[in-house]
């Protein structure tokens, strides 16, 4: 039982178990029994905080099932092993060696040191951001629902948004909500913070920490934080552009909208393919164009170490120090005058490769059993389930049993990761002992 395995089988143990839930009478709300694969079509969405559902979410589970489906989504966002990690903290337990490996391999963390701190630190983070975006948004909720019902949205949507989960109590997830700053501001915050990884909220926090207390240190940010950071702002800025462009004269998404309302809009659509699946147009009628951006956004996805998908923006923006290096004449690949290690560049072309042999074959397989959809419609739920963004074009529920079984093994890969599910598959590689002759081959 390698680590992989571990974290690949304890991933399909909560999934199993929250679908047990899900199915249950108390579950939904005429208290009948679900069918097996809506709520294991649910489970596997919460647990993978992709968002995607066959039910409309505030009609069809009650409390319980609202609360089971909030649980099932901070374990997959915080993870199988810092989830376990937390409980094992809670009942008082020590960590041997091996549940530290296994967890320093779950947070892709360098070394043993501190990782048990990191955990505490991570909780800690997630508690104080969700926190925040109750009381933000229950002032929005609350006066128009009530105080019970108000703080209940607010909690709903706040755990999600920050856990770039995207499951809405609303039928049309925040399309009511368009013209709102706050609601806009306060869910695109949580989802930008949830979906630059912690680390790099950790170094934020050191930074501020020391400006205040006017340390003489000086901060030096790490190429993570550079990285992430920067190919973050280029995105979201350029995709709002894009969107506000694309979308702008579109009479089902912007146009009955005056300008401010359309930046923000744009704004929100640019966020929100960070993995986190929430909308304030209706997906189903923008433009090819602006479907096509979006999903080469949501392909791109989160940053590491945080509770988004996709191939990161590390990955992307090693990949483009490559390509401009090529382009350059240069041998070595560097970033903020680093060098990119060869082992790191062999690791990005698999992922990149990988992802987009899951996401293509996922479409493939989706459009042969429902040949009466649009291929850019299924293109469009395959990448979002992939990258556990949970946009829609409307489709989901009307894709065959077989697509929504594809659906959830797509997103189950897009949880544990393609390299990590190989791993799990293969078991731990073993290095040769010799190497073969080189020899050079025509490219492009």
């Amino acid at each position: 039982m390698t680590v992989s395995r571990t974290i690949c089988l304890g991933f399909l143990a909560v999934i199993t178990v929250g679908a047990l839930l899900l199915m249950m009478p108390f579950s939904t709300i005429d208290g009948t029994w679900s069918d097996p694969i809506t709520a294991l079509f649910t489970s596997t969405s919460a647990v993978c905080v992709t968002g995607l559902s066959v039910v409309d979410i505030g009609k069809y589970y009650s409390f319980w099932g609202q609360l089971c489906l909030l649980l099932l989504v901070e374990i997959g966002a915080l993870g199988y092993m810092t989830a376990t990690t937390i409980l094992l903290l809670l009942l008082g337990r020590r960590f041997g060696l091996k549940e530290k490996i296994a967890l320093q391999q779950s947070l892709d963390k360098s070394g043993l040191a501190g990782v048990v701190q990191l955990v505490q630190s991570i909780l800690a983070t997630t508690v104080l951001f969700q926190l925040t975006g109750v009381f933000l948004l229950m002032s929005v909720f609350v006066p128009e629902y009530g105080f019970k019902d108000g703080l209940w949205l607010a909690i709903f949507h706040s755990i999600n948004a920050f856990n770039n989960a995207g499951f809405s109590l609303y039928s049309d997830s925040f399309i009511g909500y368009v013209s709102s700053p706050l609601v806009n501001f306060t869910v695109c915050g949580l989802i930008i913070f949830g979906g630059i990884g912690y680390q790099v909220i950790m170094e934020m926090y050191l930074w501020l920490r020391d400006r205040l207390n006017k340390s003489l240190i000086c901060t030096v940010y790490s190429l993570n934080f550079k990285v992430v950071t920067s190919t973050t702002a280029v995105l979201l800025i350029l995709g709002t552009l894009a969107f506000l462009v694309l979308e702008y004269d579109n009479p089902g998404t912007f146009g009955s909208l005056n300008f401010p309302q359309k930046v923000m809009a744009a704004w929100f659509q640019s966020v929100t393919p960070r993995t986190a699946g929430f909308n304030t147009i209706d997906i189903g009628k923008m433009s090819e164009a602006g479907l096509f951006l979006t999903i080469a956004l949501m392909f791109v996805g989160a940053s590491p170490g945080s509770t988004g998908g996709g191939i990161k923006t590390t990955t992307f923006r090693i990949l483009f120090c490559c390509t401009t290096a090529v382009l350059e004449g240069q041998e070595d690949v560097e970033c903020y005058q680093r060098q990119i290690p060869p082992a790191m560049i062999l690791k990005t072309i698999s992922v990149v490769f990988g992802s987009l042999l899951v996401a293509f074959t996922s479409a493939i397989l989706i459009e042969l059993t429902n040949p009466e959809l649009k291929f850019i419609e299924v293109l469009f739920e395959a990448v979002s389930a992939f990258a556990t963004v949970g946009l829609s074009t409307g489709i989901t529920a009307k894709i065959s049993v077989i697509g929504k079984l594809v659906l959830i093994a797509t997103m189950y890969i897009g949880r544990v990761g393609v390299l990590m599910l190989m791993s799990a598959a293969v078991g731990d590689p073993k290095p040769r002992p010799f190497k073969y002759a080189e020899e050079s081959l025509l490219v492009g």
